[in-house]
């Protein structure tokens, strides 16, 4: 089958399945894999979660079970208290449209939010009553142990009650789209439980790990690199709202490793992390501090990482009220790299019309430059810090940043070498991969493919062809991973040989040209494949012979045939004999039937 990549724009198709074998690629951007592999890439989760989504759809019970601590994690609960998170969803949605819920409206108009954001977001509004929602889903048929479990209820002193009470609600769903918990806000003066409550942790739900509406901006983010990292659930809608669909929001807790990590899975580049990362911190002394501490945790890609200031601290969705959306999307375009705003904010703290306040600059801010790991990065810093402060030595500034860089930085430099490796070279895949009209490799690549679709067809004659048939090494390599799996006399066919191969080659970045081979169209119709892979692997072996026959005639130009008359004669022989198979083999791929020959 043949259509439309979901993974990059495109007019003409060039999206292959092959559904009995199992696999896709794309010969456009060249992604490729199983059906695991695009639902990993198309939704962006983890393999575990593509499985258990594959398990859903399907009807599949999937056991966890593993040694040690390892926790043993039932897939029926976890379908449950998914299945409860929906209907609790729905339940609060509804009860956002009732006359009670006014409050909830009134404070989401006042905010610039108009029912159909509501409705993306998927908000909603907890009642007052002490039990409603418990007893609804319970009429439903979920038992109180999977409320409580799922964080929707408590077991209260007359009976179990609902966890929230007269707030304005938001769904949080993982990657997959699934509600796996709720933040809460405050609309009443006489509720004294906090400005914000969020589900506790749970099967499901680990505030470190989840990201408010990351569901509506993973496309976005995987599509445009970039991610915009804000404050709360009204700026997510906010951001969006105003066209910058790729704001999230952490949940309850600060933005942390995991959350990158999450982050990172959406913008990873083959093998490297390519993007940006925009932190809309307030001005204030809170938002420096939060900057700083970022800085010291985004090392690894620091050179992509932005801070967005709204004039007067204000934050997104109270500047979108003030100046409208395209101030939002402003505030975007403006960024300043996260290093500039980190050392600024130090300087600031200084007078820089006095010489003590330039020193007191210098002292504070060099340290900061001093754990820059990156050493042009570093240098271009000190340059810019000795401008800003109105150093006038700027060898003086570098001198002092590159010794505090190696009285502190010992530890710092093996782990920044370690951890971070030159984006030019990783952006290079370790196998290049060959053009597929290549004229010269035209036999190689549709031998390769026979095999990779074929194996049966294949057989014996394709396992015979010796590695020196194959001179371009990725062909070379397949061709030694087609034999690590058992070559095509195994018996395996489909889904299952593709997968065996993949497995045999075991380099992710070598596995897109297996996929692409097993499910590259054959350039003759379905009843002339077996005729027109006799004359593919005839063509190859002809190759091969014919380099045979070159190296012997260059050996027999360098004999005397009366030096060593039994040599020479014994070699003449291997040469006739080779002449002879070369005609035959040619015979067979010029056969009739095979036009693309």
């Amino acid at each position: 089958m043949k259509g439309l990549c979901p993974f990059h724009d495109e007019k003409s198709p060039s999206f292959h399945v092959r559904p009995n074998h199992g696999h896709f690629h794309c010969f456009g951007c060249g992604e490729g894999g199983d059906v695991y592999t695009f639902l990993q890439k198309q939704e962006h989760v983890s393999f575990v979660e593509a499985v258990e989504q594959l398990a859903d759809r399907i009807g599949y019970r999937i056991d966890y079970q593993g040694g040690g601590t390892t926790i043993t994690r039932d897939r029926g609960t976890r379908a449950r208290l998914v299945a409860a998170n929906a209907a609790a969803q729905r339940y609060y949605a509804d009860q956002l449209r009732t006359p009670d819920a006014q409050t909830a409206r009134d404070f989401l108009t006042g905010r610039g939010f108009d029912s159909a954001a509501a409705e993306k977001f998927g908000c909603g509004y907890a009642p007052a009553g002490w039990d409603t929602m418990t007893k609804a889903l319970q009429g439903q048929g979920f038992a109180f142990s999977e409320l409580e479990a799922a964080g929707l209820s408590k077991q209260g002193r007359k009976g179990p009650i609902d966890r929230f009470h007269r707030r304005l609600l938001w769904p949080i769903r993982n990657l997959g789209g699934d509600v796996i918990g709720f933040g809460a806000r405050k609309l009443f003066d006489d509720d004294n439980l906090g400005k914000y409550m969020n589900t506790p942790e749970t099967m499901l739900y680990k505030k470190s790990q989840v990201l408010f509406g990351l569901d509506h901006a993973k496309k976005n983010i995987a599509k445009a690199h970039q991610v915009v990292v804000v404050e709360g659930y009204t700026d997510v809608m906010a951001m969006h709202a105003a066209g910058v669909e790729t704001a999230v929001a952490s949940c309850g807790t600060a933005f942390g490793e995991d959350h990158l990590a999450l982050i990172r899975r959406l913008m990873m580049d083959d093998s490297y992390f390519r993007g940006e990362v925009i932190y809309t911190f307030d001005g204030d002394a809170a938002g420096q501090a939060a900057a700083l501490k970022a800085f010291e945790g985004e090392q690894a890609i620091a050179g992509q990482t932005f801070v967005a200031v709204a004039p007067d601290g204000m934050d997104p969705c109270e500047l979108r009220q003030e100046s409208g959306d395209s101030a939002v999307r402003d505030l975007i375009a403006r960024r300043i790299p996260m290093f500039e705003f980190a050392i600024k904010a130090l300087i600031r703290n200084h007078d820089l019309d006095t010489a003590e306040g330039r020193v007191g600059a210098l002292r504070d801010a060099v340290p900061v430059v001093s754990r820059i790991r990156d050493v042009a990065l570093r240098d271009e810093y000190a340059r810019q810090l000795a401008g800003w402060v109105g150093w006038d030595d700027v060898g003086q500034v570098l001198v002092r940043v590159r010794g505090m860089a190696r009285k502190g930085g010992g530890k710092q430099k093996a782990r920044g070498t370690a951890g971070r490796t030159r984006p030019e070279a990783l952006s290079t895949p370790p196998t290049a991969r060959p053009l597929p009209n290549d004229p010269r490799l035209w036999a190689q690549r549709e031998a390769l493919k026979s095999a990779m679709q074929y194996p049966a067809i294949a057989g014996t004659v394709f396992d015979s062809l010796p590695g020196e048939c194959f001179s371009d090494p990725s062909y070379r390599r397949l061709r030694e991973a087609i034999a690590d799996a058992g070559g095509t006399a195994s018996g395996l066919g489909g889904a299952t040989w593709v997968d065996a191969v993949i497995q045999a080659v075991d380099d992710a970045a070598f596995s897109p040209l297996v996929t692409e081979l097993a499910v590259e169209p054959m350039p003759v119709e379905e009843d002339k494949v077996p005729q027109y892979i006799s004359s593919v692997l005839a063509r190859s072996q002809e190759v091969w012979v014919g380099s045979q026959i070159a190296d012997i005639k260059s050996k027999l130009r360098r004999m005397s045939p009366g030096g060593d008359p039994d040599g020479y004669n014994a070699l003449f022989g291997d040469l006739v004999a080779l002449e002879a198979y070369r005609r035959s083999l040619l015979e067979q791929a010029f056969e009739p039937g095979a036009d693309a020959v």
